[in-house]
């Protein structure tokens, strides 16, 4: 038999996607916090939907410069995301912090992380909802990943400090290519 849950759970049962190191960069410092809150939208251009809270570090950044790289880490990289999200950007250098390596992007001014499996570069594109929601629309503009990383095992949160890793994966006969 089934049992009520609290709704301020429910966000850990519909979690879309792997939890991402979310990087910004304002008037020469860079930023970089984790962030699972997003949704694919659009498959060309790729459009993603995000949203920050409005009291991060981050969302500032994003607001004013309109660009920001979504990092996807490796389950191998907890510790860091997990130290990024458990400290303030506006207080610390967090890639100095957590030893993750800022490297330049090629279509926007924020650093990319170089110990993530994969980078998207982003512009915001639609700030319609940003008022009411915190939610962002971003155009991916370049995009890179490992060609090694052929399966990654990624993170997904799950609430109150928990994670799950992204499992076996599976093929199916998809008509998508």
């Amino acid at each position: 038999m089934k049992t009520e849950l609290p709704l301020a759970e429910v966000y850990a049962i519909l979690e879309p996607g792997p939890v991402l190191l979310v990087s910004t960069a304002q008037d020469g410092r860079a930023n970089v916090m984790p962030m699972s809150w997003h949704t694919m939208m659009e498959f060309e251009p790729p459009l993603v939907g995000c949203v920050l809270s409005a009291a991060n570090h981050s969302f500032k950044a994003l607001e004013a410069t309109g660009e920001c790289v979504l990092n996807v880490p490796s389950a191998e990289l907890l510790d860091q995301l997990v130290g990024c999200g458990n400290s303030h950007g506006d207080q610390v250098d967090k890639f100095a912090r957590f030893g993750l390596t800022a490297v330049p992007s090629a279509q926007v001014a924020v650093p990319r992380v170089e110990e993530c499996w994969a980078n998207l570069e982003c512009r915001v594109v639609d700030r319609q909802l940003v008022g009411s929601y915190n939610f962002f629309v971003l155009e991916v503009v370049q995009a890179w990943r490992d060609p090694a990383a052929t399966a990654p095992r990624t993170l997904h949160h799950r609430g109150y400090g928990k994670f799950m890793r992204a499992g076996e994966e599976i093929q199916t006969g998809s008509a998508m290519r």
